[in-house]
């Protein structure tokens, strides 16, 4: 199938997993797509490519490039995305199934890949959001988004074991922006998806202390903020972008 198939007037449902990447080349993955997620075809003539087609999923709004190879894997969606809304007090209540998701995945055989959201192998964010997706709370995609998105926590550094609430969001980077997030566990403690470059190759539970191994002195050095999820996103009226 090509794209000239394809309307950007009609939402679209994936089949199947897909993989989505960053520019029309797609050598390089910007994120994954499960089954069943929605997306919107962006044509205009700026953007069209003889070898991919940019989309925008639905669920949280995120853009980029569908393969020609993967044309097959997405169909108009029989029903319209209807975003779910979460209060404050649902989504405190859905978070010990946010945490099991985190924690099974760590248990399952993985390792780091940028762009990764769908089992076994995620980024950071990617294993945030896939966490949260899996109890029907949708977070935007990359870490620095997922920090905007939340209620900004005021803390102290030094006291953050005494501050955060298990659920919360940790974000690490530098001043300027966040560029990693993890799943806070109480007591400390902390889990997310790191990478070779910070002495891991997957999923693991570090603590928020300068006290911890090299592992967790490393993103000690580099906490951020917090952050507290108290509703879902919701998407953008659905139209065309260009």
């Amino acid at each position: 199938m090509t794209n000239n198939k394809f309307s950007n007037t009609v939402e679209y449902q994936c089949q199947a997993s897909i993989n989505i990447y960053d520019s029309n080349k797609c050598d390089r993955l910007a994120t994954q797509a499960a089954t069943g997620r929605h997306l919107q075809i962006i044509q205009s003539q700026e953007v069209s490519s003889p070898t991919a087609v940019m989309v925008r999923f639905l669920e949280d709004d995120y853009p980029g490039w569908l393969a020609n190879q993967d044309f097959d894997k997405i169909q108009p969606a029989p029903t319209p995305y209807q975003p779910h809304i979460f209060d404050e007090t649902q989504i405190k209540d859905k978070l010990p199934e946010v945490i099991a998701f985190a924690e099974q995945a760590m248990n399952t055989p993985n390792y780091y890949l940028w762009g990764g959201t769908v089992r076994p192998n995620y980024d950071c964010s990617g294993l945030i959001q896939a966490a949260f997706v899996s109890s029907g709370i949708w977070l935007p995609r990359d870490a620095y988004q997922q920090e905007a998105f939340c209620q900004k926590l005021p803390v102290d550094k030094h006291q953050l074991k005494n501050q955060l609430l298990t659920g919360d969001l940790v974000f690490f980077g530098t001043a300027e922006k966040a560029h990693h997030v993890g799943l806070y566990l109480g007591a400390g403690r902390y889990i997310h998806s790191s990478g070779k470059n910070q002495g891991r190759n997957g999923i693991g539970i570090d603590v928020l202390s300068e006290m911890g191994d090299e592992v967790s002195q490393k993103y000690y050095q580099q906490f951020r903020s917090a952050g507290r999820v108290v509703t879902s996103y919701q998407p953008k009226a659905f139209g065309v972008s260009s």
